[in-house]
């Protein structure tokens, strides 16, 4: 077995030139955020949250991902193997991996700063999921959110309104109008309330039933039955539109958790390829470096 011969230099110098690998991150970082700025303005890599779906990542923006990992890995990479440290005396199979690990390093090291800069965009990107679970969180819970309103409008807080305000005005209607009195505002108040507790438990009790019919009748000059009736048909609208709030809200959670999923992977992917480019390319930077040196010292 042949042995190796190591140089004073050799065994000072570390095998990692973290100089290098800085260097290559820096230029790897600052090439991908000028890449990305160049693809949200070509549009090839932009996602707006408001409309976020599973076919967001589509190909031109796969395809921009891919090559901008391609150029700025490739690049840091390069640099990170043509930069470091001249290692003489070593076996080529050493030179071969530490320039492999340099090329790794660099990438990590760009990475990390990378996500560090553009948190925020990340952020916007991926709580596509996280906005729509909470838009599902409120329409499972209309009784939370109508009694919020109920008591903002009671309080006389803000501009914030009950969104049972509607039907409650729909109960209130006259034809032909009676005499105003009474406090309106107290009455949908209570009606929102009332309301809001049906649709929570999903259905209207009698005793609520027979007290909004005495409400109605007494505020639009209908009789029991009739306003009864009323009462049903306008509770049969608002249990159908909260129904259906959820299950749209529902529909959205669940589509923006298959793009979620669907951007991971191929920002996986992405990652992964640039991963391998810049281990590639290091080597390939380091054999230059090491191949002109040897043409120096050939010359001199």
């Amino acid at each position: 077995m042949q042995a190796t011969q190591l140089s004073v230099s050799d065994l000072n110098n570390p095998g990692v030139s973290w100089g290098a690998v800085l260097a290559g991150a820096a230029a790897a970082a600052a090439l991908s955020f000028i890449l990305l700025i160049l693809g949200v303005g070509l549009g090839l890599s932009s996602v707006s949250p408001w409309s976020f779906n599973a076919t967001a990542i589509g190909v031109s923006t796969i395809a921009w991902l891919a090559f901008m990992q391609l150029a700025a890995s490739g690049i840091g990479g390069y640099m990170a193997g043509r930069l470091r440290v001249k290692w003489s005396s070593i076996h080529t199979d050493e030179v071969h991996f530490r320039d492999t690990a340099h090329g790794l390093l660099a990438w990590a090291v760009a990475t990390l700063i990378t996500v560090a800069v553009l948190a925020g965009g990340t952020r916007a990107v991926l709580s596509g999921a996280i906005d729509a679970g909470s838009g599902v969180a409120a329409a499972v819970s209309p009784a939370a959110a109508a009694g919020a309103g109920a008591a903002g409008t009671k309080a006389g807080e803000g501009s914030g309104a009950n969104p049972l305000d509607y039907f409650s005005d729909m109960l209130l209607r006259a034809a032909p109008a009676p005499e105003t009195g009474g406090t309106a505002a107290d009455l949908r108040v209570e009606i929102g309330k009332i309301f809001a507790t049906g649709l929570s438990t999903g259905s209207l009790a009698a005793d609520d039933r027979a007290y909004l019919g005495q409400v109605v009748a007494s505020r639009t000059g209908l009789t029991q039955a009739e306003a009864e009736a009323r009462v049903d048909a306008v509770y049969a609208r608002a249990a159908k539109a909260a129904a259906d709030a959820k299950a749209k809200a529902q529909q959205a959670a669940d589509t923006a958790r298959k793009a979620g999923a669907h951007t991971a992977l191929w920002m996986f992917v992405a990652l992964l390829l640039g991963a391998f480019v810049a281990s590639l390319a290091a080597t390939f930077g380091g054999r230059q470096r090491d191949h002109e040196r040897v043409l120096r010292h050939v010359t001199i």
